[in-house]
């Protein structure tokens, strides 16, 4: 049975271009993907980010359901601690009126930007309430409640699923606690990877949302006619992760043929660590390697992302990958 595949996308813009570029190329990789069987079209929630045009995000998710039929649209993830649980459940409560069993909503626990973020968001950074305030936009989803003094109108019962994403041990404890599925942002961070995918499977507990557990996993690809082209391709990632951890973010870098000259050697180990739970290549060697995660990891579902600064050449890569996962 081939392993569901979804496309995580940040709306990037890239150097050159414009936000209303990048939305543009979103909604164009959106219609394609859906054409490539992907399951599933995530976007993520980011501030204060040159690079990345995606904050709004029930908006753009509104914007790619419109234009797509059938494939599923939603959040890997809206920053839950950003927002009161009620105005999220409107907003998805609202986006499952229009778009009926089409919607997802992916919930983190990162604020999605700095400091100044927090305070232009008018958040208590002090106040860690992530587990209540995942219980209480459950409530606002589930079925009606006519004798509730808040509802999410529209919002209550329809029921969107809501998955839990996590970087760490924290998130997929939460997940198996609350019978929730569960997604691990390896294409960044995947160091618990294997521990957390134990502890949720380990823990987890039947719920009204899911009787068995549920693992989505994301990784990085970057394919290509040749691999030289795929390594080419791949150096506007790790040039934009190297910028964004010297806190120095910016739009999406152009590829470059020497990036030893752009990132010092201690900086590269890191990016090249961080960014380890990904395929890059040619056709087979995507194939070979993409098989050997899912082998090792038996993840429910796998989501794949990866930022390319050409539109076109960033086609061709989810192209390859969707025809990979097919024969897989």
């Amino acid at each position: 049975m081939t392993t569901p595949y979804s496309l995580l996308d940040l709306s990037p813009v890239p150097e050159g271009f414009t936000a209303a570029d990048a939305i543009r190329n979103t909604l164009d990789l959106a219609r394609h993907a859906e054409d490539w069987g992907y399951h599933r079209f995530w976007m993520a929630e980011h501030h204060n980010m040159p690079g990345i045009a995606s904050s709004a995000t029930a908006v753009l998710i509104g914007l790619v359901a419109q234009a797509t039929r059938k494939m599923r649209v939603g959040a890997g993830g809206i920053m839950l601690p950003n927002h009161a649980p009620l105005t999220v459940a409107e907003a998805f409560g609202t986006l499952a009126t229009v778009f009926p069993d089409r919607i997802d909503l992916g919930l983190g626990r990162a604020p999605g930007g700095d400091g100044a973020v927090i305070r232009a968001l008018r958040r208590d950074p002090m106040a860690d309430r992530f587990p209540q305030d995942v219980v209480e936009l459950l409530d606002y989803l589930g079925p009606a409640r006519d004798e509730a003094a808040v509802r999410a109108l529209p919002g209550e019962g329809t029921e969107v699923p809501v998955w839990i994403l996590g970087s760490s041990l924290f998130g997929a404890q939460l997940a198996a606690h609350l019978g929730l599925p569960y997604a691990f942002a390896s294409h960044f961070a995947p160091g618990d990877l294997a521990q957390a995918l134990a502890d949720y499977r380990d823990r987890f507990r039947p719920s009204p949302w899911r009787d068995r557990p549920c693992v989505m996993m994301a990784i990085n690809v970057f394919a290509a006619a040749d691999a030289d082209e795929a390594r080419y391709l791949r150096t506007t990632m790790q040039l934009a992760f190297a910028r964004l951890r010297s806190g120095m973010p910016g739009k999406l870098p152009r590829p470059t043929r020497d990036l030893d000259a752009e990132i010092d050697p201690r900086m590269r180990r890191q990016v090249d660590q961080a960014l380890r739970i990904s395929a890059v290549g040619d056709r087979h060697q995507v194939h070979d390697q993409l098989a050997t995660l899912i082998r090792t990891h038996d993840p429910d579902e796998v989501i794949l992302t990866g930022q390319i600064h050409d539109h076109a050449a960033r086609l061709r890569s989810f192209g390859i990958a969707a025809e990979v996962m097919q024969n897989l």
